[in-house]
C-alpha cells in the first residue's frame, strides 16, 4: 500500500464510492440505468477529487515538503527554512515543523562535535609536542654524563664544567616542563572553576611599578621602554578589588608577550589605567607589527601562537593568553584585543574599584 501514490489512492476509493452508489441506483426502481451510470460517474468524478485533494494537501504534500527541508539541513542551508517554522494549526504540518526542527538541532549539534573533535586532536598534538620538547632535552642531557660516567679510560671522562653545564641545562629543561604541567593545571582548575580568586583591596599603580622592574631587564635587552599613561599617576594610588596575585599573572603576561612580538629596538610598551566611577580599564599596548584579522579570534586559544615558526622558548608555551583570559572572566570582566597590522596590538579589560564607604 505505501508503494501507491496520492492518485491512485484516490481512484481507488472513489471507484469503490461510486460503485456503492451506482449498485444502488441500479437497484432502485424508480431510476433509469442510464441516469444510474451518469450519477456513478459524477461520483467518481467528486470523490476523487475531494479525496486526492485531501490527501495532497494534507499528507503527501507535507511529507514531501518535509522531505525537502530535511535536504536543506543536509546542505546546511538553514537561512531557507526561516520562513517554515511559523505557528500553523495542523497538527501534520506541525509534526513536520517539529521534525524539522529536531534534524537540524542534530546536524548543528553534529557539526559542533566535529568541530570540537578537530579541537581535541590539534590540542593533543601541540601539549605532545610542548611536553616532549624539554623532556628530550633533559634526557639527552643526563644520559650524555651517564654515558661518559661509564667509560673505562680517563680521557673519555668528561670535564667537571661541562658536566654541570650539561647539568644546569637539564635542570632548565625539566623547570621548563614543570613549569608547562602547573600551567596546564592551572588553566584545567579555571576551566572547572576550582580556582577561587580571592579578591582585596591593592593599588594598581603600586603593581605596574613592580612589574616595570621585574621586567625592566627584559625589556632593555629588547631596546623597549616600559611606560605608564598617564604619567601622573606614577605618584597617585588607584585601589582596586581584585586576587592580586591573578591579575599580577595576567599582566606579566600580557606585558612579557608585548616585549615579545614588539619591535626589537625602539619598542615601546604602554600600560594605561582609566579609571571610572565603578571600574578601572587596564591596556597595555605596544607598537609591534600586529596581529592579523584571522587570527585575533584564536589567540586566546590554548597553544596557538601567530607566528608557528617561533621556537617554545622565544614564544612561551601558548598557555599565557588563555589563563589570563579565564582569570579575567573570573573577575566578572573580558579581556578585548585591538590589532592594527604595522601599528601595534592593545589587550585591555576592566576591573572593579572598590565601594566608597559613606
Amino acid at each position: 500500500m505505501h508503494l501507491l501514490s496520492s492518485r491512485t489512492i484516490a481512484i481507488l476509493i472513489a471507484l469503490l464510492v461510486a460503485g456503492v452508489l451506482t449498485l444502488a441506483a441500479v437497484y432502485i426502481p424508480q431510476l433509469p440505468s442510464s441516469q444510474a451510470f451518469l450519477s456513478g460517474g459524477l461520483a467518481v468524478a467528486a470523490c476523487f477529487l475531494l479525496i486526492y485533494l485531501s490527501f495532497e494537501a494534507l499528507i503527501f504534500r507535507e511529507i514531501n515538503s518535509i522531505y525537502s527541508r530535511l535536504e536543506h539541513i543536509k546542505r546546511k542551508e538553514f537561512k531557507k527554512l526561516s520562513n517554515k517554522f511559523l505557528f500553523r494549526p495542523e497538527p501534520l504540518r506541525r509534526l513536520g515543523d517539529e521534525i524539522v526542527a529536531t534534524a537540524q538541532r542534530r546536524q548543528q549539534e553534529l557539526d559542533e562535535l566535529k568541530r570540537l573533535q578537530a579541537l581535541r586532536r590539534e590540542f593533543l598534538a601541540d601539549v605532545s609536542h610542548e611536553l616532549k620538547t624539554p623532556l628530550f632535552a633533559a634526557q639527552g642531557f643526563v644520559h650524555t654524563i651517564l654515558d661518559e660516567e661509564e667509560a673505562d679510560t680517563d680521557a673519555s671522562s668528561m670535564d667537571p664544567a661541562m658536566r654541570r653545564k650539561f647539568l644546569h641545562r637539564a635542570a632548565a629543561s625539566l623547570d621548563t616542563l614543570g613549569t608547562l604541567v602547573q600551567d596546564l593545571v592551572t588553566i584545567a582548575q579555571l576551566e572547572k572553576g576550582v580556582v577561587r580568586m580571592r579578591r582585596q583591596r591593592f593599588d594598581l599603580v603600586a603593581l605596574v611599578h613592580e612589574l616595570f622592574e621585574l621586567l625592566g631587564q627584559q625589556a632593555e635587552r629588547r631596546g623597549a621602554t616600559l611606560t605608564l599613561f598617564p604619567p601622573h599617576l606614577a605618584g597617585e594610588e588607584i585601589p582596586v578589588l581584585a586576587d592580586r596575585n591573578r591579575i599580577r599573572q595576567v599582566l606579566i603576561n600580557l606585558i612579557d608577550n608585548a616585549l615579545k612580538y614588539g619591535r626589537e629596538q625602539e619598542g615601546q610598551v604602554v600600560v594605561a589605567l582609566t579609571p571610572g566611577r565603578s571600574s578601572v580599564r587596564v591596556a597595555v599596548r605596544d607598537n609591534g607589527n600586529g596581529i592579523a584579522p584571522e587570527h585575533q579570534a584564536r589567540i586566546f586559544e590554548r597553544f596557538y601562537r601567530v607566528e608557528k615558526s617561533r621556537s617554545r622558548a622565544a614564544g612561551g608555551s601558548g598557555l599565557g593568553l588563555a589563563i589570563s583570559k579565564h582569570i579575567v572572566e573570573a573577575h566578572k570582566s573580558t579581556i578585548h584585543i585591538k590589532s592594527v597590522l604595522g601599528e601595534g596590538t592593545t589587550m585591555e579589560f576592566k576591573l572593579p574599584r572598590p565601594k566608597v564607604q559613606p
